[in-house]
């Protein structure tokens, strides 16, 4: 099933460089110049994602905000807000905006924002899955005919009980991803954060941020401090896809990471703690 992304957006260029950029990325997506333009689309139809601008005719991002909370829809809201109107937009996350985005923005941003909610997504509906096929307290039962993939089982058993960091390598297709997912499952952190991200797709600069965060001021557009995945997935797994593309220098803060469990944030001065696998 496609992932469908709603804009809307009441500026004409910047509502067609929104939605040229989502379809590149292969998103389902549709676009439209006001408020109540983007009710009727959501009475209509289900969608994954909105992006609203805060101010439009008819109804602004923070009425349709308030409309999808109240009819508890499972669409994520990003609101588009200029800088002059930070204070709204923190008033929308607090009424449960999954985020926001300041003009001018880099569409590249977005994207990241976008993938981040339909990585979320996907792993939601596979833990809902897990639990309903499983059981929220059972443990994982699988079948392997293969000598191979019967050593790998009996490996991620006998690391049930232990926290050790885990390097999982092979050919693409041949299950690490799984295999991250039974190791978490079946671990005493089972009931923590499952989080993931591909080391590959991201520039240096996104990557550690994505990765380690931010604080305000860290850079054009850093409006505000954000946690990085590191920080998010504190007590529970952190599943680091095509690590062997990650630049060097964010190598040598992993490394901290794992030994000293140990970070700063992009921009920061003080080290975080965390205690993550």
């Amino acid at each position: 099933m496609a992932f469908k992304v709603l804009v809307a957006e009441d500026e004409k260029i910047t509502l067609k460089h929104l939605l040229y950029t989502l379809k590149q990325e292969g998103y389902d997506v549709q676009g439209v110049p006001d408020g109540k333009e983007a009710q009727k689309k959501m009475e209509s139809g289900y969608y994954d994602v909105l992006i609203a601008d805060i101010k439009m005719p008819g109804l602004t991002g923070i009425e349709l905000l308030e409309t999808i909370k109240e009819k508890r829809l499972e669409t994520e809201v990003i609101i588009i807000t200029g800088f002059g109107s930070i204070g709204s937009a923190i008033d929308a996350m607090k009424k449960g905006a999954y985020d926001y985005i300041t003009k001018p923005f880099d569409l590249d941003e977005i994207i990241l924002k976008v993938k981040k909610i339909q990585e979320q997504k996907i792993l939601k509906k596979e833990n809902i899955a897990l639990k309903t096929i499983l059981g929220v307290n059972r443990t994982f039962s699988i079948i392997a005919e293969s000598e191979g993939m019967k050593k790998i089982l009996s490996l991620v058993e006998n690391i049930r009980e232990s926290d050790c960091n885990v390097l999982l390598t092979g050919e693409s297709g041949v299950g690490k991803n799984l295999i991250a997912r039974i190791i978490h499952s079946t671990s005493r952190r089972k009931d923590r954060p499952f989080l993931s991200i591909n080391c590959a797709t991201l520039t240096e600069e996104l990557l550690a941020s994505e990765l380690f965060g931010h604080e305000k001021g860290a850079f054009t557009g850093a409006v505000a401090a954000k946690q990085g995945l590191v920080e998010v997935a504190d007590t529970g797994t952190l599943l680091l896809d095509e690590i062997a593309e990650m630049p060097p220098a964010l190598q040598a803060k992993l490394l901290k990471v794992i030994e000293e469990g140990e970070f700063f944030r992009v921009g920061g001065t003080k080290p975080i703690h965390v205690d993550v696998r």
